[in-house]
């Protein structure tokens, strides 16, 4: 006998249109009637709580580049969601957040596990909330939410649906649409920014996250080389849009009103592609701009071009924007090529215990396959990342673009599933610290179940060193809990399900990692590490 057509076999059809077979999430009692019978060309990836389920699927749709599906467990699962909502929203992933609802006749006596105000509670991290009028309207309002999650620039919407919407009679849902992700930069307008870039004495190029995302990785590198401009990373980026051992590029910028100042000083035009202007952290005061430097700003977000504290700013994909400067702009044969970035990488003269993070990044670096992505969570040693693991492909590093933490460990689950679906082979390699690695630490579950092949590297300090070093620059001694001793996180992975070694020498780490990248499961290698004062 066939199945009765209801809300809940015709959203699965559209879902199905739309590519979102997919779906991450923790079941809960009123998202059960939606997933019952759960069909079998449909994926559930089971996350063991919901801050895990939003991030995994935050990474899988910035790798595959489409939107994903989350399904949350009314207002307690979004609230368990809120804080890693708060990086996709950041990141402008299109994700499409559903959550149950109570039963409609329910709802005006604020039932157990009704989701009060359900509309407001994830804003303003969503793009679009809604809670369908009618159960008919359910199908209908998952195209509305797909086309505004799509829709440049991307990020999460959120829909609220009752429990009982689901059994409810519909025919059919056909007024399917596709939308359009690109939009591209007035012509007018870029031409006189390439004017500005052409006749500029020392230019400066800020590359920012929208442009890997984008797509935009060779066509940032062409400019950099047409023009024979300087090349900086901007603060606090998620993504890497250029290649970090390239002679033009200089560096990340800084994080401070100070810091980034003086480091633009001597250029007289900046141009910021797919970048805030900018994400300050903290805050030390100082000139936003040199005397005698101007700015461009290229971005596709109008929040981030009217937020912007200097310059003048074109909307527009980056990566449309770059191909149109390419064509622009003069070649830029006549100035003088900057001065490549140093690169001290220095080690200690022997061999200390526990090691220094600069000996961990250096014996990562030579096992460390050229294909690896990275996802990064140890913020007190970003520095010697970039110094011994310098990104040089596009797509190929990952961190979360809010600053909370919790982010890279189910992060890394949704970059090898994604990879997976792609027919993509290469290692994800999480480096997490022993504070940031417990936020999310339920993700190791579903690695394992899934048998994913992620290396995760967990420097183990004892301590939240990025906390201790913000306390330095900020003048607050005395901070409590920012130690983190008794933490057994070889065993913890062992209990999720995946193999956990401790190492003390670069030549375990070295062995381990080396095994760790064909092994047909997830493995986690804990180094006791020395506190790192991060650079700030």
């Amino acid at each position: 006998m066939a199945e009765r057509s209801t809300v809940r076999t015709v959203t699965y059809d559209l879902l199905r249109t739309l590519g979102l077979t997919t779906v991450f999430g923790n079941p809960g009692s009123t998202e059960e009637p939606f997933l019952q019978d759960f069909p079998a060309d449909f994926r559930y990836v089971l996350a063991l709580q919901e801050a895990s389920a939003i991030t995994m699927a935050d990474a899988f749709a910035q790798v595959t580049g489409r939107p994903a599906l989350v399904n949350l467990h009314s207002s307690a699962g979004t609230g368990n969601a809120m804080g890693n909502l708060v990086s996709a929203s950041h990141a402008h992933t299109p994700l499409i957040v559903t959550s149950g609802q109570q039963h409609r006749e329910l709802l005006i006596g604020e039932p157990y596990l009704a989701n009060r105000e359900a509309t407001l509670l994830p804003l303003p991290s969503v793009k679009w909330s809604y809670e369908p009028a009618r159960a008919q309207d359910v199908p209908e309002a998952v195209m509305r939410a797909y086309a505004h999650a799509l829709q440049p620039p991307a990020g999460p919407v959120y829909l609220s649906i009752p429990l009982d919407d689901w059994k409810q009679p519909l025919s059919a849902f056909t007024r399917v649409r596709t939308v359009s992700h690109r939009v591209a930069p007035d012509p007018a307008r870029l031409r006189a920014f390439a004017e500005r870039l052409s006749a500029a004495r020392r230019p400066a190029l800020v590359l920012g996250p929208e442009v890997d995302r984008g797509g935009g990785w060779d066509a940032a590198v062409a400019l950099a080389e047409k023009l024979r401009a300087t090349v900086y990373g901007p603060p606090l980026a998620e993504r890497t849009s250029f290649p970090e051992d390239h002679p033009l590029y200089a560096g990340p910028l800084g994080l401070s009103v100070k810091a980034v100042g003086e480091r633009l000083t001597g250029h007289d035009l900046v141009a910021v592609i797919g970048a805030e202007v900018f994400r300050y952290y903290p805050y030390v005061p100082g000139d936003y701009l040199p005397a005698g430097t101007a700015l461009l700003q290229l971005t596709g977000d109008p929040h981030a071009a009217a937020t912007a504290r200097a310059g003048d700013s074109l909307l527009g994909d980056p990566r449309l924007a770059l191909e149109g400067l390419l064509d622009l702009v003069q070649e830029g044969t006549a100035r003088t090529a900057p001065d490549p970035m140093p690169r001290p990488r220095l080690l200690p003269a022997s061999p200390t215990l526990p090691l220094p993070p600069p000996a961990v990044y250096a014996a990562l670096s030579r096992v460390r396959p050229p294909d690896a992505v990275i996802v990064n969570e140890s913020t007190s040693t970003m520095a010697q990342q970039l110094e011994w693991l310098p990104t040089t492909r596009p797509g190929s590093f990952f961190s979360t673009a809010s600053g909370g933490i919790g982010w890279a460990v189910p992060a890394a689950v949704g970059i090898a599933l994604a990879d997976r679906e792609r027919g993509v082979r290469r290692p994800v390699v999480g480096l997490i610290g022993d504070g940031s690695f417990q936020y999310c630490v339920q993700a190791l579950y579903t690695a394992a179940r899934h048998r994913l092949p992620i290396v995760y590297v967990v420097m183990r300090n004892h301590e939240y060193a990025i906390l201790k070093s913000f306390a330095r620059l900020e003048g607050t001694p005395g901070v409590p809990a920012l130690d983190l001793p008794g933490l057994d996180i070889a065993s913890l992975a062992r209990g999720f399900g995946c193999h956990a070694v401790d190492v003390e020498t670069t030549e375990d780490l070295e062995r381990e990692f080396t095994t760790a990248l064909t092994a047909d499961t997830t493995t986690v290698i804990v180094v006791p590490t020395q506190p790192q004062p991060a650079t700030l």
